[in-house]
């Protein structure tokens, strides 16, 4: 079986890869009949010398590959006909600027197999790189407190070369006495948490957080319960999933207490809103930041009203004004809403996508997919739509 790792080739460029040299050995070792083949590239975050010292092949063809593997969407001009292909391609959403992409991918006899559809029989996701957005959109949660206030400096999260580097700057920071909300119990907010706890921030409940008053800096991690709430039907989680509509927002609690606020949720769109602009211009309206991780375009905060970038991760949001300002600003909340966090640790993330891939899928090409992991995973078959994907047909054909 021969496996090509593609170079990224879509703009802006991405340093992450799905197997690093570690990865790829470690796989050749367990599964022997895997032979790995790695697309030249000058800007993935491992060279060419690191892969080779793991006795990789380096390669400016891979078309005699069975496999394609990536991260990012492939251009339309690079697709190669009748190959299985494994990259996120942002379309099962119907995202309009990516229908092109599947048509091509449905004409050139392609199968797809989107990494955000491999699922467990529960339909949990099994791979992502959430867990490094939540650690990089807390580094730059507070470095733009630390700039806002005058507080400290610190570098760029992707000027630092690891994750180790990272947690050698966060552990010497000294952090005033201030309320931290997080919210999200997924690898985001993971991710998150992590963070918080190596900074040994204290996590309180959310009774407490909510009603005392601290001499040290606190968090408190909620769930949807903790700032949802419905009269018309049991106030369960799996009710809140199942019907979002029923249930109103109880989240503006939280605003005149909250410094800091992590959103490392999932939010459906038939969900209440968090923080509406009369709650951003509320005198009582407290919270200073918002690291919006999960970055949700007029979505749950109104604050959030177009992604920020590495190069310029924040943005003011004027709250008198409610248009966008210099985030250092008087009147500014600080929003942080960077929609490609993983890579600014583009080697650690990677790392930790490839042991999930390791893990969950390559066993599935030997075990005769016991699990049912490529077939749900799979969108496109000869030509046309798998059926459970099969919604995309008026997407595609509109």
């Amino acid at each position: 079986m021969k496996i090509g790792i593609i170079r990224e080739d879509k703009f802006p460029p991405d340093k992450r890869v799905v197997f690093t040299p570690h990865t790829c050995a470690k796989t050749v070792k367990r599964f022997p009949k895997i032979e790995f083949f790695i697309q030249k590239s000058d800007i993935r975050c491992f060279s060419e010398k690191e892969y080779l010292e793991k006795g990789i092949s380096v390669v400016d063809d891979i078309s005699n590959c069975d496999i394609l593997i990536g991260v990012k969407e492939v251009p339309v001009e690079k697709l190669i006909p009748n190959k299985k292909y494994f990259f996120f391609s942002h379309t099962i959403k119907k995202q309009s600027y990516n229908k092109k992409l599947l048509q091509s991918i449905l004409n050139k006899n392609i199968q797809l197999y989107d990494h955000e559809t491999i699922v467990d029989i529960n339909n949990n996701r099994l791979i992502g790189f959430g867990y490094y957005a939540g650690v990089v959109g807390a580094y730059n949660g507070f470095r733009g407190f630390g700039l806002k206030f005058n507080l400290f400096d610190i570098p760029r999260a992707i000027e630092l070369r690891d994750r180790e580097e990272l947690n050698k700057i966060i552990g010497d920071l000294i952090i005033p006495n201030i309320k931290i909300l997080l919210t999200g119990k997924g690898r985001v907010g993971s991710g998150v948490k992590e963070v918080l706890d190596f900074m040994k921030i204290k996590e309180v409940s959310v009774n407490d957080y909510l009603e005392k008053e601290f001499n040290y800096p606190v968090y408190t991690n909620i769930d949807v319960l903790d700032y949802n709430h419905s009269d018309t039907t049991e106030n369960t989680i799996d009710n809140f999933y199942k019907n979002p509509e029923l249930f109103v927002s109880t989240f503006s609690k939280f605003n005149s207490i909250t410094d800091i606020f992590f959103a490392g949720h999932y939010h459906n769109p038939k969900a209440p809103k968090l923080i509406s602009n009369s709650d951003l211009s509320n005198n009582e309206f407290n919270i200073k930041l918002i690291a919006d991780i999960s970055c949700d375009i007029d979505g749950p905060i109104a604050s959030t009203i177009r992604p920020s970038t590495i190069d310029n991760p924040f943005y003011g949001f004027h709250k008198i004004n409610l248009k966008e300002c210099d985030y250092l600003d008087p009147q500014a909340l600080v929003v942080m809403a960077v929609d490609n966090l993983p890579c600014e640790l583009p080697r650690d993330a990677s790392e930790m996508f490839g042991e999930m891939f390791f893990n969950h899928v390559i066993p599935s090409f030997f075990n005769d997919d016991k699990e049912k992991i490529l077939y749900n995973s799979r969108i496109t078959l000869n030509g046309n739509l798998t059926p459970r994907f099969s919604y995309l047909i008026d997407y595609i054909n509109d």
